[in-house]
């Protein structure tokens, strides 16, 4: 038999946290388009000091020089075995409803990515009852001045 898709969960990353919704949902939400949805990297720069290191056991160690590592760091969201978010019942424009997702971090921050994401207008309660919102993406028009 086969599974419905739709039906599989997505985390989406953002800054500060991320949403855990079914894939069907976030089509809905934020069309099928997954460029809109997922994030950008940042560039990081770190410092390595210098140490020692041995690449084979009983071999003499040799000193690395300090040095500056460059890379690309990706959204990510914090998980751990215990703890799967904070539920949240979100409903957008056309989604016949409320629907439960999972937040991790701020509900601030999620509303500051749906601001910048969200193509339909998007409200979202948290399970205390706190209501968020409304957020739609901000669309710049060329012809306006």
């Amino acid at each position: 038999m086969a599974q419905d898709v739709d039906a599989q969960d997505i985390t989406i990353n953002y800054e500060g946290g991320s949403i855990t919704m079914a894939i069907g949902n976030a089509k809905s939400l934020f069309g099928d388009d997954y460029d809109d949805i997922v994030g950008n990297p940042e560039t990081v720069t770190t410092a390595v000091k210098s140490h020692q290191r041995v690449r084979v056991i009983g071999e003499a160690a040799s000193t690395v020089s300090a040095h500056n590592r460059t890379y690309q760091q990706w959204p990510t969201s914090q998980a751990n075995n215990a703890a799967a978010g904070k539920q949240i019942m979100i409903q957008w424009d056309g989604s016949d409803g409320s629907w439960v997702a999972r937040v991790t971090g701020a509900m601030a921050d999620l509303g500051t990515y749906l601001r910048t994401a969200a193509p339909k207008v998007v409200t979202f309660r948290t399970s205390r009852g706190t209501k968020y919102g409304p957020f739609v993406k901000e669309i710049t028009d060329p012809l306006l001045p």
